[in-house]
């Protein structure tokens, strides 16, 4: 495709809302739509589009609502330069965390100078500044202050550990250097990561300095301490997740991404409404190790999406399914997004336990979506792909061996045979091993050079995000805002522990909107898990509640982006795509509450035989929820058959014997009533 139709392609885009002043300047969609089998409004067959265009729209697309994929475009011996100085990053990440014994203040100081650099070589101050092989000099500047700042804490550490001992020692010149480090180290989140965690940051910088902190403490804590920005978030990011990121970059040139599309086809695509299926198996296997819910939605979802659409689900539908399913992969263990690496710091368990605890609370959540496009594929009759059109499953046995690396990262990791950085090295050896049987995606001494420089590409922003999350952890150490907080929703709540789990998801969703999964978790891991604690929820427990809503934000409006890019590849519309995608995630609304009121559901304090119970239990109560939302089994249900259902799942889902034999006769006698309906209308 010419540069000039991808311009093209970006531009409509931009430009799906129409405004109309007969409407009175609201916008509406003016795609021509048509009546469906069903009744339902569905847009007319669109013709094919080829790879190279397919390709020019999913780049669009994650153009317009991926921040990390505005970046700058370099060609030629340019292009070379600037990918070789990421490639050596990445080497330089993998040794350093496998072999150095530095103070970590050198350590991380250093690595945030390199990201300063990197970073303002790959992000432009805004959309309306690419340009081919373009460095403004202003952004030569602000690196090369902000670098400056952060490498001449580095190599003069020996010198500042002594003197900046306290806020009292600091002198005019150490406080500009720690301004200018802060000042980049911020323009770089607004270009890279967005202005909704800049806007929490500074928020909590006039409130430090409203509550009487002097300006020397407040940089010595922020930029000198390891109390702000060099605290635990960008410490885990460059001890753990930096390789892990490297790690991910090899297993994409694998193709183990197109393994999973067509393992799902294999397994879900001949079923009813197969389409949709295949969207929730693909995005949750694809969530292991995907770090972004808008990137997933956009990668799988190019595929997947035009099939649903094909099969004959409506456009919205389409686009939320894969939304919500994407948006799952990031509580998808063994990776978590990478939160599960910081979860282990937080609450001093195992990486290994955590991976354990996430999975049947991410089970229920892809099984509520599972049920209700089944449902929705039963209630419109909505058929699934001819085998013959399907990859066959005795092929993809043979390539089975893409998977070695999973197995053998998850299997390291859980046995703590070997540290978390240790094991992500072992498992790209083995990525790069495996790859030699596939002549297809063979990684070759190209590969493995365009690998290690995405792997750093992929760095930049998570970097960015936990070194401004470590500024709003800062400020609330500095100012003791934390026990506030906790003191203000214990005496709103009145102690009442159902209360303050409300009133922490809705904070937990305001301040998860727009923000990365890592530096998600640690401003809800800084903000919101402490109060729960406070109230009685188990550590593990509080951490998970307010892991989960931090990441129900991408997909509920109004700041739905995963559901927005969604809506783009459905050509859909936007908000309806987004409380789509919310509905059919119903589960990630209701399992926090019952894990936070019952920690068993993380198998914490629960025998073999509790485990077993509860996996039954909750399966058969997400069932339940799943009929409720979607309002179909059998035949079309009454609202208060739905309500019903709602009832009887919400009690299978509640640990508890009682609880469990109420909700599975509510179940049982509904069901039977509503299969003997379907009967009765058949016999009609």
């Amino acid at each position: 495709m010419s540069e000039k139709k991808k311009e093209k392609k970006v531009k409509d885009l931009f430009a799906d809302d129409v405004v109309d002043s007969a409407s009175g300047g609201e916008p509406h969609y003016e795609q021509p739509r048509v009546k469906g089998f069903d009744g339902a409004s569905f847009e007319p067959e669109e013709k094919e589009e080829s790879a190279e265009e397919i390709a020019a729209n999913v780049e669009a697309i994650m153009r317009k609502y991926d921040r990390e994929s505005n970046t700058r475009i370099w060609e030629g011996w340019q292009k070379w330069v600037v990918d070789s100085l990421m490639a050596a990053f990445s080497l330089y990440c993998i040794i350093s965390t496998l072999t150095t014994r530095a103070a970590i203040e050198v350590r991380l100081t250093a690595f945030l100078g390199c990201i300063i650099v990197l970073g303002f070589l790959t992000y432009p101050a805004s959309k309306k500044h690419v340009k081919v092989n373009a460095l403004p000099w202003y952004d030569i500047v602000l690196m090369v202050i902000g670098a400056a700042a952060f490498f001449y804490y580095s190599f003069s550490y020996d010198e500042l550990g002594r003197l900046l001992t306290s806020p009292i020692r600091m002198t005019p010149l150490y406080n500009v250097i720690g301004i200018a480090g802060l000042i980049v180290l911020a323009e770089l989140c607004r270009r890279c990561v967005g202005l909704p965690i800049l806007c929490v940051a500074g928020a909590l910088l006039i409130y430090t300095f409203a509550s009487g902190q002097n300006l020397n403490a407040v940089i010595h804590t922020l930029f000198y301490s390891t109390q702000g920005v060099l605290s635990t978030p960008v410490n885990v990011c460059a001890k753990f997740i930096v390789v892990f990121i490297i790690f991910g970059a090899f297993l994409e040139r694998t193709g183990i991404a197109n393994f999973f599309i067509d393992l799902a086809n294999s397994v879900a695509g001949s079923a009813s409404g197969g389409p949709a299926k295949v969207a929730v198996v693909a995005s949750a296997l694809e969530g292991m190790v995907s770090g972004s819910s808008v990137a997933n939605t956009v990668g799988s979802g190019s595929i997947t999406i035009p099939l649903m659409k094909k099969t004959g689900y409506r456009p919205e539908f389409a686009g939320a399914v894969e939304a919500a399913a994407s948006t799952g992969g990031q509580i998808m263990p063994p990776i978590m997004g990478a939160a599960a690496f910081l979860m282990t710091e937080y609450v001093m368990e195992p990486y290994g336990t955590i991976a354990v605890q996430a999975i049947l609370p991410a089970v229920l959540y892809f099984l509520g979506i599972f049920i209700a496009v089944h449902l929705e594929a039963q209630k419109f009759g909505l058929r699934g792909i001819p085998r013959n059109e399907l990859p066959r499953f005795t092929q993809l046995v043979k390539k089975v061996y893409l998977l070695a690396p999973l197995i053998i990262l998850v299997y390291l990791v859980t046995s703590n045979t070997n540290t978390i950085q240790v094991s992500a090295s072992i498992a790209i050896v083995v990525a790069v091993v495996a790859s030699l049987f596939d002549k297809d995606n063979r990684i070759t001494p190209k590969r493995f050079f365009e690998a290690l420089a995405a792997g750093a590409r992929g760095t930049i922003t998570v970097a960015v995000a936990c070194g401004i999350a470590g500024i709003i952890a800062g400020c609330i150490t500095v100012t003791g805002l934390g026990s506030r907080l906790i003191n203000a929703v214990i005496a709103v709540s009145g102690g009442h522990k159902m209360i303050g789990l409300l009133l922490t998801m809705i904070c937990c969703i305001i301040l998860g909107m727009g923000v990365p999964t890592t530096a998600n978790y640690c401003i809800m891991a800084t903000t919101c898990a402490p109060i729960l604690v406070e109230l009685g929820v188990d550590l593990v427990a509080a951490h998970f509640f307010v892991f989960y809503f931090g990441i129900v934000a991408d997909i509920t409006p109004p700041v739905a982006l995963a559901a927005y890019a969604g809506s783009a590849i459905a050509k859909s519309n936007p908000m309806k795509t987004g409380v789509q995608a919310t509905k059919l995630a119903i589960g990630a609304f209701i399992v926090p509450y019952v894990f936070a009121l019952n920690p068993q559901m993380l198998f914490i304090d629960a025998t073999v035989g509790d485990i077993i119970l509860i996996c039954i239990t909750a399966v058969l109560g997400m069932f339940g929820v799943a009929v409720a939302v979607n309002g179909f089994l059998f035949v079309r249900l009454h609202w208060y058959s739905r309500v019903g259902y709602m009832v009887g799942g919400l009690l299978l889902l509640v640990p508890g014997i009682w609880t469990d034999i109420a909700g599975f006769m509510i179940l049982a006698v509904l069901t039977v009533i509503t299969r003997g309906l379907k009967t009765r209308r058949a016999a009609l």
